[in-house]
C-alpha cells in the first residue's frame, strides 16, 4: 500500500472529521472509556453512532491527525483495496487509533476481520460501528472475551430538549426522580412550556436524523425500517421473501393493537405462521430496535419466550407505522423506552410495570388515580398532561431525563 492509494482515505477521514459538529454530545459520549483496546458501538440505525465516532476524533486528536483515522467500509475505496492492506500502512506510520465505521459492509465475515485486526496489531486501539444492529448483535458472542460494547439509544426527551437548545440539563438517576420530583419539575417548567416540546419529541425527535429532515421525517424513518427489514433480517436468518413480508405485517399489527398483551396464537394465526418462526421474527424485530418486549418478572426471552407485553421501540415509530396511535399505548411505550435505560423493566400484573425488581407504576391520563395499585409499597402513578406532579403522582415527560 502507497501513500497515493492512502490519500483519498485520509481526505475523507478530514474531510468528515473537520466538518462533525461539536456543539451537542450524546449521553454514550462521556460513558465510554475510550482507554480500551476494543470498543464496539451498536445502536439502532439512525441514533447517531458516526457522528459520536467523528468527534472522538476531533476533541481528542483534532483535524488532520496523524494518529487516528476515521474510515466508513461503505466507502467505493474499499471495493479495490483491502482493509488490511491500510491498517497495515497506518501502523508502520504511527497511527494508534482506528475508527471503522460500516463494520458489516466487509460481509459475513466481519468478526474474523475485527479479531484479526485486534490479535495482529496489539499497539493499536480499534472502535467499530455500524447500521446493521442485527449483524453486530449476531457477532457480539465472538468477540466477547477482547470488545468492550456500548449500546446508544435514541434521543432521551432531555437530550431533545437540549439538542434543539430549549433546555440544558444534567440527566437524574430514578432515585433521585421518584424522591425529588416535584422540585425537578417544577425548576424546569419554570424555564420553558414543557408539554408542547413533549408532544413533538414523541412525533419527531428520538432520530438525530430529525434535524436534517423535518417534512420528510417519516418517510425517511419508514425506508430505514425497510431497510432493517429487507436487507439486515436476510443478512443473517435464512428467510424468504414471504418471511419479510409476514414480518412487515406482524409489524404493523403490533404496532397498532391494544391493548399490548396480544393473544399469540391468535396473532400467528392471522400471520400465517407457526409459533417458533413467530417468536423468531419477534425477537429479530426487537434486536433491530424495531419492537419493545416486556418479560414477565424472572423470564428472559433468549430462550424463545413468549414476551408479556409488546410495544413499539419508540412513539416516534408508531406515528410513522400507523395513522391513529392509541394515547394508552403511547403512554406506556414512552415509559418503557425511557426507563429500561436504566433499571430493569418487567410486566408487573398489578400495575403497568415494575422496575428493578421494587418500584411499580401505574402509567395514565391526567385523571389517573391510585386505585389500581393503593395498597402496592413503593409504588407510583405516572400522569401523562400533567407539568408537575405531587406526592406519588409524576408527571410522565420527566422520566426523559434519565439518559
Amino acid at each position: 500500500m502507497t501513500s497515493e492509494q492512502m490519500q483519498e482515505l485520509f481526505e475523507t477521514s478530514d474531510r468528515v472529521v473537520g466538518e462533525v459538529p461539536l456543539g451537542f454530545h450524546r449521553y454514550l459520549h462521556d460513558e465510554i472509556d475510550w482507554r480500551d483496546r476494543l470498543i464496539c458501538i451498536m445502536g439502532a440505525r439512525g441514533t447517531g453512532k458516526t457522528t459520536l465516532m467523528r468527534q472522538r476524533i476531533r476533541e481528542a486528536f483534532g483535524t488532520g491527525s496523524d494518529k487516528a483515522i476515521y474510515m466508513s467500509l461503505d466507502d467505493f475505496w474499499f471495493s479495490q483495496y483491502s482493509v488490511k492492506d491500510a491498517v497495515d500502512y497506518l501502523y508502520s506510520h504511527g497511527y494508534t487509533h482506528v475508527f471503522i465505521d460500516e463494520i458489516h459492509h466487509f460481509g459475513k465475515e466481519w468478526q474474523w476481520l475485527v479479531k484479526n485486526l485486534y490479535d495482529q496489531f496489539p499497539s493499536m486501539n480499534f472502535v467499530y460501528s455500524g447500521s446493521s444492529m442485527l449483524k453486530l448483535e449476531s457477532g457480539k458472542a465472538d468477540l466477547s472475551r477482547r470488545q468492550a460494547v456500548y449500546r446508544l439509544r435514541g434521543l432521551s426527551f432531555r437530550e431533545y430538549l437540549s439538542f434543539e437548545k430549549i433546555l440544558d440539563h444534567r440527566a437524574v438517576t430514578l432515585e433521585e426522580l421518584l424522591a425529588d420530583h416535584r422540585r425537578l419539575a417544577s425548576s424546569i417548567v419554570a424555564k420553558t412550556k414543557i408539554l408542547p416540546h413533549f408532544e413533538r419529541y414523541q412525533r419527531i425527535g428520538f432520530y438525530p436524523f430529525y434535524a436534517e429532515s423535518h417534512a420528510q421525517y417519516q418517510d425517511r424513518l419508514l425506508a430505514t425500517v425497510r431497510k432493517v427489514l429487507e436487507s439486515d433480517y436476510p443478512s443473517i436468518e435464512d428467510v424468504s421473501q414471504e418471511t419479510i413480508r409476514t414480518t412487515k405485517k406482524m409489524l404493523k399489527v403490533l404496532a397498532a393493537s391494544t391493548p399490548q398483551s396480544p393473544n399469540m396464537s391468535e396473532l400467528y394465526r392471522e400471520l400465517g405462521t407457526e409459533r417458533n418462526q413467530g417468536l423468531k421474527m419477534l425477537t429479530a424485530l426487537e434486536r433491530a430496535g424495531l419492537l419493545a418486549l416486556v418479560p414477565r418478572k424472572k423470564n428472559k426471552l433468549g430462550n424463545l419466550s413468549r414476551p408479556e407485553k409488546i410495544y413499539c421501540d419508540n412513539t416516534n415509530l408508531m406515528y410513522a407505522l400507523i395513522p391513529h396511535v392509541d394515547a394508552g399505548v403511547r403512554r406506556e411505550t414512552y415509559f418503557f423506552n425511557q426507563v429500561r435505560k436504566v433499571g430493569e423493566v418487567c410486566f408487573s400484573g398489578i400495575g403497568d410495570f415494575e422496575v428493578d425488581g421494587k418500584f411499580v407504576f401505574e402509567v395514565g391520563g391526567k385523571g389517573k388515580g391510585f386505585e389500581q395499585i393503593k395498597d402496592v409499597p413503593h409504588s407510583y402513578v405516572v400522569n401523562d398532561d400533567t407539568e408537575v406532579g405531587i406526592g406519588s403522582k409524576i408527571p410522565l415527560w420527566l422520566f426523559g431525563f434519565l439518559y
